[in-house]
């Protein structure tokens, strides 16, 4: 891998809702990469309009039918975390993304100062091989629509029990 590679992160939307995010260059290949990348998405998601509800994200290795250059996959919607149209726990189980992330628009993030308003939030959870030793790896983001980042942390040897948006993204995950 090519670690002086640009990563390219462009998101896009269709009927006004955000549907994910055209990956190029090279994919994220450390937890800072992710972090960064989902420190874009949740600042995307805060914008007003553009995510109605909770929503899964997962990354996807297959390109689209004609890609631009340099294109090398896609982080797409999945589905709300609740509702008729939720994703299924277990969806996931047969082929594992290499990331899933969660978004929460303002209007379902809690912001952690409490003179911050409009704030949105988002969790990646890079899934690992425990008995090999690979572990679970995570970041957590929150920020406003002016770009500004209220709050970012990011794990490693991580129990997704542990928290509740790193919970559903592995029950996603299992079968």
């Amino acid at each position: 891998m090519d670690r002086n590679r640009y990563i390219g992160v462009s998101p896009f939307h269709a009927s006004g809702a955000l549907r994910g995010f055209v990956i190029s260059g090279r994919w994220p290949d450390t937890t800072k990469e992710w972090t960064q990348l989902l420190v874009l998405a949740v600042r995307v998601a805060s914008l007003p309009g553009l995510l109605s509800t909770s929503t899964i994200f997962g990354a996807h290795e297959e390109l689209p039918d004609d890609p631009a250059p340099d294109t090398v996959g896609l982080v797409l919607a999945e589905g709300p975390i609740i509702g008729e149209s939720a994703v299924a726990p277990g969806c996931f189980a047969d082929h594992q993304p290499p990331a899933l992330l969660v978004l929460h628009p303002p209007s379902e993030t809690v912001p952690s100062l409490p003179e911050c308003t409009g704030v949105a939030s988002g969790c990646v959870l890079l899934p690992g091989l425990p008995y090999l030793g690979l572990d679970h790896r995570a970041a957590w983001v929150e920020a406003e629509a002016d770009g500004t980042v209220t709050s970012m942390v990011s794990r490693v040897r991580l129990d997704p029990a542990c928290d509740p948006d790193t919970a559903v993204l592995a029950m996603l995950l299992t079968a």
